[in-house]
């Protein structure tokens, strides 16, 4: 993991670099719509305050949990007491960003859903409340980070999700069986090189036009640096956007020349 200070500058690199996030210039018609109608939308549901209330209760749990980790990595230490809270401070995302995902769940509408690293289940909702016809699958690899994730789901109110807990190595191959293709996937489970490799390599053999890769913290370690490189380099993909804290991965086959953009959020 990159220090404070590097990821700060790291950050204002990324200000240099970005893209004008309201669109100006960017010439990419597929871009400039994500733009126009995910970025710059507000995400809008009514359960939002209840996901937030929800979240604000974890953060001031102070009761203390075993967690024995097996699939957030870097997330979480491998086997130790640890209170709710600290596990919300170091694991939910930011609300910007989980309403971004939020954002592009609405927008795309896909038909399957899957998230790894459930962690409290703060995200989860975000992408269960976008599109609550699809089939939501989420995993998590600490069963007592999972077991708090499912009260989540229960004060929320939310019924269209699936939680498959244990390695990720054994659930991501026994999800794919189960589905034609993939429709947005987010992967926020093990912030490591070799593992996030092997995540995207299965992901992309079941990804079409319509499929969305998103992957959390690129720029957050060297290793995570080097995956999100390899990824754009990966002879399937056909155009990324990097967000600093996520990049989005498309294989759009109409796509004949590899676009990388780097857009302002």
């Amino acid at each position: 993991m990159y220090s404070s200070l590097t990821l700060l500058k790291k950050y204002f690199q990324y200000l240099l670099k970005a893209s004008n996030g309201k669109g100006h210039g960017v010439h990419s018609p597929f871009v400039y719509t994500f733009i126009r109608e995910v970025l710059n939308k507000k995400a809008d549901h009514t359960l939002i305050p209840s996901i937030e209330n929800r979240r604000a209760q974890l953060l001031a749990n102070n009761a203390g949990i075993q967690v024995w980790d097996r699939g957030a990595g870097s997330r979480q230490t491998a086997s130790d007491q640890r209170s709710i809270r600290s596990i919300a401070k170091a694991a939910l995302k930011p609300k910007k960003y989980s309403q971004l995902l939020h954002k592009i769940i609405a927008y795309y509408k896909p038909e399957q859903i899957l998230e790894m690293g459930t962690s409290l289940g703060i995200t989860t909702c975000y992408l269960a409340t976008a599109n609550p016809i699809a089939r939501i699958v989420t995993m998590e690899g600490a069963p007592s980070v999972a077991e708090i994730a499912k009260d989540t789901f229960k004060e929320i109110g939310l019924h269209n999700i699936e939680i498959m807990e244990g390695d990720f190595e054994k659930s991501l191959p026994q999800y794919l069986t189960t589905i034609h293709s993939v429709g947005v996937a987010y992967v926020d489970g093990n912030h490591k090189y070799l593992p996030t490799i092997q995540y995207f390599e299965s992901l992309v053999k079941q990804s079409n036009d319509d499929s969305v890769l998103i992957f959390d913290d690129i720029h957050w370690s060297a290793e995570m640096e080097q995956a999100w490189e390899e990824i754009k380099n990966h002879e399937a993909v056909t155009l990324t956007i990097d967000l600093f804290f996520i990049g989005l991965v498309f294989v759009r086959n109409a796509q004949k020349e590899k676009e990388h953009f780097i857009i302002r959020y």
